[in-house]
């Protein structure tokens, strides 16, 4: 973990510079004194701001993890085309342990997680009026980090037992020194998922429903939602996605009414149905999903025809793919300045109706209204009953939320196959970065990778 230590640093002290650059002869080079960096509530506002920046860097919800889990998730729909090696070895699914992705991802997943842990700690100084909405920000931050990584760096929560199964490290207070101390050792899956659910309930119950382009108590709902599906947790899947759901319509949030609406080509701007996106502007921000699978950009992944003819014929969403030089391309992505979409209403109403149609339930709505729901909206036949089955929901699901990242780990938690790989193939899981075990002896390794 020293490595990952040494950019906290780096980061702290930049912090320190330019939010608080009256201190400067104070701050050590090998330490923050949270004291004089976060001594008033504007401090901490500013570091909050910073969290958010560190955490849509390209290498985390800038984009890079999502693209690696489409590639990953890769088994002929897509064609990758691209010279970056790591990104080859991804698709490939013989990734080495000094892929440099793989520990960019891991390295700014920390970071932002310490950018938090850094505003929690430094909580009392926070204006009363604000100090529920700055907390709840900031789990909502750590919580969502601590849950991608789990995901990409260990075992899904259904292969073997999640409670003796390596996770990932949770580091709940801020890294103020490089210290033996600091040698981590990964937390069990089971312990991962704990401290993200109770850091989600938190947030949810201390951010407002409306908070602009922040996380909102949707936002937290939504991932909650997200954790619980992941679990096979239908009851609090439902119940989660439920929330998001009528809060969300209940302060705004809707579906477009177009699909191609929600991938707006000229606005930098969330949409109704964006319930958690990270910004990009002329000036800051990155989307890699623009630059890997736009014509517009490196047009590095093209679409195959084996995924274009899983639509059914006069599916709106087919219009969204377009040709150039011979190649087939998805338009979710063309605007360079688009916000990285990183949960949609969408996605709720699709979770919904799984969880309710696996438990014969119908909580806010029946899985059939909530399937033909999304199809009406792609100018689709709406579905019968009898036609209603868990296979047209989860090809629902996988068309709708095509190439957002979201495809492998569906396939993990239905246990599902990528070509010939099992779904819990040790080749569909990041290794961990080897700088990080050479730096830190007490960081185990994942199967299959020496």
């Amino acid at each position: 973990m020293k490595n990952i230590l040494h950019k906290i640093f780096l980061y702290a002290a930049l912090l320190v510079l330019f939010a608080c650059s009256k201190k400067l002869d104070t701050t050590p080079t090998q330490s923050i004194d949270r004291a004089a960096a976060l001594n008033t509530s504007s401090d901490v506002l500013v570091a909050l701001t910073g969290a958010y920046a560190d955490l849509g860097v390209s290498n985390f919800y800038g984009g890079y993890p999502f693209v690696g889990a489409e590639l990953l998730a890769n088994a002929g729909e897509l064609n990758w085309s691209g010279t970056f090696q790591q990104f080859t070895q991804i698709n490939n699914k013989a990734i080495p342990v000094d892929n440099s992705f793989v520990t960019n991802t891991w390295l700014a997943g920390y970071t932002a997680i310490n950018d938090v842990n850094n505003v929690l700690s430094a909580l009392s100084v926070v204006d009363s009026s604000k100090r529920d909405r700055v907390e709840g920000e900031a789990k909502f931050i750590r919580a969502t980090v601590l849950f991608d990584l789990v995901r990409l760096y260990a075992k899904n929560w259904s292969d073997g037992d999640p409670a003796t199964n390596e996770g990932v490290p949770i580091v709940l207070v801020p890294t103020a020194s490089i210290t033996a101390a600091n040698q981590v050792k990964r937390d069990k899956v089971a312990d991962v998922y704990v401290q993200v659910l109770k850091d989600l309930a938190d947030a949810e119950a201390k951010i407002p429903a409306k908070n602009g382009f922040y996380a909102s108590k949707v936002s937290a709902a939504a991932l909650e939602a997200r954790v619980y599906l992941q679990k096979g947790d239908y009851t609090n899947a439902v119940q989660a996605a439920n929330r998001a759901i009528t809060v969300g319509t209940a302060n705004g949030f809707a579906l477009k009414s177009a699909y191609a609406d929600a991938f707006p080509n000229n606005v930098s701007a969330n949409t109704s149905e964006d319930v958690f996106a990270m910004q990009v502007t002329t000036s800051s921000g990155t989307n890699s999903f623009q630059t890997f699978f736009s014509a517009n950009s490196r047009g590095d992944i093209q679409i195959n025809p084996a995924h274009t003819a899983l639509y059914e014929t006069g599916d709106a969403r087919l219009t969204l793919f377009y040709t150039s030089g011979g190649s087939k391309y998805t338009g979710k992505f063309d605007y360079l300045y688009g916000n990285v979409h990183i949960i949609r209403l969408a996605e709720m109403y699709l979770t919904r109706a799984e969880a309710n149609f696996r438990l014969g339930t119908t909580t806010g709505d029946s899985p059939l209204n909530d399937v033909n729901l999304i199809r009406a909206r792609v100018k689709l036949p709406a579905l019968t009953a009898p036609q209603l089955t868990l296979a047209a929901i989860l090809k629902e699901r996988k068309l709708e939320l095509a190439f957002e990242g979201i495809a492998l780990h569906d396939i993990k938690r239905t246990q599902g196959a990528v070509g010939a790989l099992p779904w819990n193939s040790p080749k569909l899981i990041y290794p961990i970065p080897i700088r990080e075990i050479r730096a830190n002896p007490n960081l185990s390794q994942n199967a299959g990778y020496f």
